[in-house]
C-alpha cells in the first residue's frame, strides 16, 4: 500500500502523517482487500481545513471524499468516516451482486477536451459554429457492467460516468438525474 500525504500551502507533520496512515489503513484493512495506493491532501479555505482523500482499489474502482472543518484532524477524521461509509456500501454491493472480479477492470484511452466558455457580447455574431478547444486530454475508460457503473460514479461522487459496456461491448453512460434517481444511456 502507498500512502502520499501532501499539504497544498500548508506543512503536513510527521504526527498527523502517521495519524493519516494508521487511520486509514484500518479502514482500508476493513473493507477493501487489496488496495493501491491512497492519495491524501490537506489545504486551507479560508478559516477552515480541507481534506482530499483518494483511494484506487486494485479492481480498478476509486473512493473519493471531501471534508472541512476548523481543526486538521477532525476535517480528516470526517472525510476518513465518508471513505468508511463507501467502502462499507461497496462491500456490500459486491456480497449482494455475489460476484468478485478476479481481474482489473480493463481502461480503454479516450480523447478529453475542455471548450472554452462563451464570453462574447449578446449582439456580437461567432465567427464559426465550432467551439475552441483550450485543452486537450487523455481519459480513461473503464470496461464494466451497468451495476459496477453505477457504483464507480457513486464512489467517486461524480455527476456522470462513460463507461464501455462488458455485456454489450458498447459505449454507455451512467448519470445521476435531478430527481435522485440515476440515469442510463445505451446507444
Amino acid at each position: 500500500m502507498r500512502y502520499q500525504i501532501s499539504g497544498k500551502q500548508i506543512d503536513i507533520g510527521e504526527a498527523l502523517q502517521t495519524h493519516v496512515k494508521s487511520e486509514l489503513g484500518d479502514v482500508l484493512n476493513k473493507y477493501a482487500g487489496r488496495p493501491t495506493d491512497a492519495n491524501v491532501i490537506f489545504s486551507r479555505s479560508a478559516h477552515e481545513f480541507v481534506c482530499e482523500a483518494t483511494i484506487h482499489l486494485s479492481t480498478g474502482l476509486t473512493a473519493q471524499a471531501k471534508a472541512h472543518d476548523h481543526e486538521i484532524y477532525a476535517a480528516f477524521d470526517q472525510c476518513k468516516d465518508k471513505l468508511d461509509k463507501q467502502l462499507r456500501r461497496y462491500k456490500r454491493r459486491l456480497k449482494d451482486h455475489h460476484r468478485d472480479r478476479a481481474e482489473p477492470v480493463e481502461l480503454f484511452g479516450g480523447s478529453s477536451y475542455i471548450l472554452a466558455s462563451k464570453e462574447q457580447a449578446e449582439d456580437a455574431e461567432p465567427e464559426s459554429l465550432q467551439p475552441m478547444i483550450i485543452a486537450e486530454m487523455e481519459a480513461q475508460i473503464p470496461s464494466l457492467s451497468v451495476g459496477e457503473a453505477v457504483m464507480q460514479m457513486e464512489l467517486a461522487g461524480a455527476p456522470v460516468l462513460v463507461f464501455r459496456n462488458e455485456g454489450k461491448e458498447g459505449v454507455n453512460v451512467v448519470y445521476r438525474r435531478d430527481d435522485g434517481n440515476i440515469g442510463w444511456i445505451d446507444p
